[in-house]
């Protein structure tokens, strides 16, 4: 009797982290698509020796495609069959996204997208006409929270302080000091969990690496709302199906919930704290793997 081949679904990491997001040694993903009889590897985006026919590609934790974004997105374009798609991931690894959402409806913190460095003055002032409350300044194409400035009253006048451009300038929300950043998954269309994040102290950075902490905590109605239509008007304004998506949030100081982000190229899963994102995620796999 001929034994038919599993399914093959192909994690994409970077070189530096060659088992992906889960780096601190647990196995979820992996466990997860075994459990649905799914092969499934890690497997290294540039490296040139992987077949990307093989299987669904699945990007999970290219965390270098900042420094080589043209290289990453020809990559994705190259892709026979995967997750999202290479357009949702060019729209995406930009920031200019987020005054398109905004545009459609969606609260969103605001941002100025500044492409002369000699405008940053004019646009810190825009977004925090009082000095007290500071501004925000990162580069458009960004991972990580690296770039990222704070601009407390006058802010610096090196232009150089702020590194290359262009830039997405927004004012300082001060809860992310106290209440942190809320994260929303949507798996296939539905919300399935939701994290808090919060700095350490003197930082505004949620990101592990700056001292940050992540927890579970329960799915409220007003983060999946602005979750769910965020997802909506993304798909609307790129003409695409999101597969998968995290909506960052944070609270402004009207207080209402404003997306800080949309990460729907390479979100990190939070599995060390949300372990049962991997099963979600393993049966999203499953059913495109089926219905192709």
């Amino acid at each position: 009797m001929t034994q038919t081949a599993r399914p093959t679904v192909l994690l994409a990491t970077f070189s530096a982290l060659p088992d992906g997001e889960e780096w601190t040694g647990t196995t979820h993903l992996l466990d997860a698509f075994a459990a649905r009889e799914v092969d499934a590897r890690w497997v290294v985006w540039d490296d040139p020796g992987v077949d990307w026919s093989a299987g669904l590609v699945a990007v999970r934790a290219t965390w270098d495609y900042e420094t080589r974004r043209a290289e990453f997105l020809a990559w994705a374009s190259a892709v026979p069959w995967m997750l999202n798609s290479a357009a949702i991931f060019t729209w995406n690894t930009d920031k200019s996204y987020l005054p398109q959402l905004a545009a459609d409806g969606v609260s969103v913190v605001p941002t100025i997208v500044v492409h002369d460095a000699d405008r940053l003055p004019a646009a810190i002032a825009e977004v925090s006409p009082d000095e007290r409350l500071g501004a925000v300044v990162k580069p458009t194409v960004g991972a990580g929270g690296r770039g990222v400035v704070v601009v407390d009253g006058p802010g610096p006048t090196d232009r150089e302080a702020f590194g290359p451009g262009p830039w997405a300038v927004q004012p300082l929300v001060e809860s992310v000091r106290t209440e942190g950043e809320t994260s929303v998954f949507v798996i296939d269309g539905e919300v399935v969990s939701q994290a808090q994040k919060v700095p350490a102290a003197g930082e505004i950075r949620v990101h592990e690496q700056y001292g940050g902490t992540t927890v579970a905590v329960p799915v409220t109605d007003e983060a999946a709302d602005l979750a769910r239509r965020t997802v909506t008007a993304a798909s609307a304004l790129t003409g695409e199906r999101f597969d998968y998506a995290r909506v960052d949030q944070m609270r402004l100081a009207d207080g209402t919930l404003a997306v800080s982000e949309l990460e729907v190229t390479e979100p990190g899963l939070y599995l060390d704290v949300l372990p049962g994102n991997a099963a979600v995620f393993a049966d999203l796999v499953g059913r495109r793997l089926t219905n192709r």
